[in-house]
């Protein structure tokens, strides 16, 4: 193998090139450290941040239970996230520490009393490694995990990188502002910041926001313009309420609805493709004034269901309007236009009924913007561009950190 890129605290090792761009299944990183650089940990006492999108092959396999049948490696500690290790968790949950049932290997929770690894954690690890499936959105907790882990490891860390399933070559939605930092937004990125895990940890070391000894592993036959749907692997829900690419995909704008009085679909049948309310008794004509807009790439329906009892989820028990957004054509939507847009339409018609969560959806968007917006005629309208200005900054600020084309 040969180092493309070597510094004091970042490398990255080319993936070998046997297989053509044009090959039918992507890659990921744990399958090219398996069977190209097993060396990087042979002989080592290796950690593991994973969950259940931590697979390999067609077959599946845990990344957990390839390294622990690895020869020479030996696998003594994992890590899991939020949802925990089995991606079973509901979102915001406490998750516990144990025992892992397959390999006998003890998993220490990273999203319970701490939220990195501590001393006493690694203190039989030599290197640790991540490798989760990632939905390219900042207001996920995964990719903080893993970088605010990195920097706490004090030890070599390993990105095992997986496809951004939005596509990567999408930079989209404004830049967070540091002072509305929290565990949904760590570091001033876009909002769809259009990198894998591994291109965005080159990009947090490189530009100096973390100090990290990271060595990313890369995908071979990925290319930057994939859907997840072109990569040959399968589908895994990343978490309880992402159950789909098209639920991924809008999840980026209209996880703003969180910030709201309204379900942003927890407890529906399509989370984040559905929300509702029971004052939303006039979803019909909203959908229908939203289509009227011709957003690109969706069209809008409305529809009632019920919302699953006992998670604690909005409007929980009740049977309530919602509105349903539809992806008709991935390739030009812009989610966060598109939740913007729904947000005002809905807000001016149902002042009275609307109510905000102002800290949730303040570190949701990054900035307190978006609510002044919302509120104003021709707010919205006055804010797109200059989200999207910030967008191509951040786009050219990523650039040399890319791996993919």
């Amino acid at each position: 193998m040969r180092p493309v890129l070597r510094c004091a605290t970042l490398l990255v090792f080319a993936a070998v090139t046997s297989i053509p761009v044009s090959a039918q299944r992507v890659r990921t990183g744990i399958e090219v450290l398996l069977t190209d650089s097993i060396h990087l940990i042979r002989g080592k006492r290796v950690g593991l941040i994973t969950n259940h999108t931590g697979v390999a092959g067609p077959l599946g396999k845990s990344s957990a239970d390839l390294l622990a049948a690895a020869p020479g490696v030996k696998l003594t500690a994992l890590f899991g996230p939020e949802h925990g290790i089995r991606g079973i968790a509901p979102a915001g949950d406490h998750v516990a520490s144990g025992i892992d049932s397959a390999t006998g290997v003890v998993v220490h929770s990273l999203y319970g009393a701490t939220r990195v690894p501590t001393p006493e954690m690694l203190k039989d690890v030599d290197i640790l490694l991540y490798d989760i499936m990632d939905v390219g959105s900042r207001t996920y907790t995964y990719p903080w995990t893993m970088a605010l882990s990195a920097e706490a490891a004090g030890k070599p860390f390993f990105v095992l990188d997986r496809p951004n399933p939005v596509r990567n070559d999408r930079v989209e939605g404004g830049i967070l502002d540091v002072k509305y930092r929290s565990f949904i937004g760590q570091f001033p990125v876009a909002v769809r910041y259009g990198l894998t895990a591994g291109e965005l940890a080159r990009y947090l070391v490189g530009s100096g926001q973390i100090k990290a000894n990271i060595t990313v592993i890369p995908m071979q036959g990925y290319r930057a313009n994939m859907w997840w749907n072109e990569t040959g692997l399968p589908w895994i829900n990343p978490s309880p309420n992402i159950r789909s690419l098209d639920a991924a995909l809008l999840y980026t704008g209209t996880v703003y609805f969180e910030g709201t009085n309204l379900n942003e679909g927890r407890g529906m049948s399509q989370p984040f493709q559905m929300l509702g309310a029971p004052w939303l008794t006039d979803a019909g004509a909203i959908a229908k004034e939203l289509n009227a807009m011709h957003l690109p790439g969706v069209v809008f329906d409305s529809s009632t269901q019920t919302i699953e009892k006992g998670f604690g989820y909005k409007h929980e028990g009740q049977t309530v309007p919602v509105l349903i957004t539809v992806v008709s054509d991935r390739d030009v939507v812009k989610p966060h236009v598109v939740a913007l847009h729904m947000l005002r339409t809905i807000y001016k018609r149902h002042q009275k009924d609307w109510a905000w969560r102002e800290q949730a959806m303040d570190r949701l968007f990054g900035t307190p913007r978006l609510r002044a917006a919302v509120e104003r005629e021709g707010g919205i309208e006055a804010l797109i561009p200059i989200l999207d200005q910030e967008a191509e900054a951040f786009a050219r600020a990523v650039a040399p950190y890319r791996l993919y084309r």
